[in-house]
């Protein structure tokens, strides 16, 4: 036996599950805001400490080789002096003055090689005093925000805990209004939704103009929408009126 056609819904019941839609989803709006900026806030927080520490491991690398780099040149100063204490040596052992002035000359190199290598020691001394100084900067402004973190994430936590429950039952609810709203009307809602800047897309007719865009209504149009026998529309903004009733009513089927 072939499936029953559900009953097609009329104008009446198509709006009233249009505007209980737009207040379901008015609500979960509502319920999102409450986080304000906090969202947008903690991923910043969080960018910003880790860009701070990815800065500290920048500097203890750069820490590690001033060290490294002023280990070598004390090495290659131990080594120069080792070699001009062998030079001279030898030139006391010298048969000629060829040899004699050859062994000045490698002295006077190793001379020359400790004079840089000290430069460089004092070079590298200064950039890693530097890097110290800038590594202990880092790691307290790593606490601070670290700290500033952790509070805004437990102010996100508590308002995201107060909130899941309503905001999940919502999502429930709306899913299952969307359902009994045929595809062509509820693109047409979820797109006026998306278009307006406060996310109404059904709204009352309020001292006889629309509640989005407060243009007049003429009274022979107002009169159709109380009669709610089709969707009608504002020719202004687009949004699909509903009459100053429907809330009450809406409201009583609620009790």
């Amino acid at each position: 036996m072939a499936k029953k056609e559900e009953k097609e819904l009329t104008a009446e019941e198509k709006l009233k599950a249009l505007y209980e839609l737009q207040q379901v989803d008015s609500k979960i709006d509502e319920l999102r805001i409450l986080t304000g900026e906090l969202p947008q806030e903690v991923k910043d927080m969080s960018d910003e400490v880790e860009g701070l520490k990815t800065r500290l491991q920048n500097i203890e690398n750069e820490i590690h080789e001033c060290e490294t780099q002023i280990a070598d040149h004390n090495v290659r100063i131990a080594n120069a002096n080792a070699a001009i204490a062998r030079y001279k040596e030898q030139q006391d052992n010298v048969r000629n003055n060829r040899e004699y002035d050859n062994l000045t000359k490698e002295i006077e190199y190793q001379e020359l090689d400790i004079e840089l290598s000290n430069k460089k020691i004092r070079q590298y001394t200064a950039d890693l005093e530097q890097r110290k100084e800038d590594k202990i900067k880092t790691s307290d402004a790593i606490k601070e925000k670290s700290a500033d973190l952790e509070q805004k994430r437990g102010e996100l936590d508590a308002i995201m805990a107060e909130t899941k429950a309503e905001t999940e039952a919502l999502i429930l609810r709306a899913g299952d209004l969307e359902k009994k709203i045929e595809s062509r009307l509820l693109e047409a809602f979820k797109r006026i939704r998306k278009n307006a800047h406060n996310g109404l897309a059904v709204v009352k007719v309020e001292r006889d103009s629309c509640g989005g865009c407060h243009s007049k209504i003429p009274a022979q149009k107002q009169l159709d929408i109380r009669q709610r026998k089709k969707i009608i529309v504002c020719e202004f903004c687009g949004r699909i009126l509903v009459d100053p009733d429907m809330e009450q009513e809406m409201a009583k089927k609620k009790k």
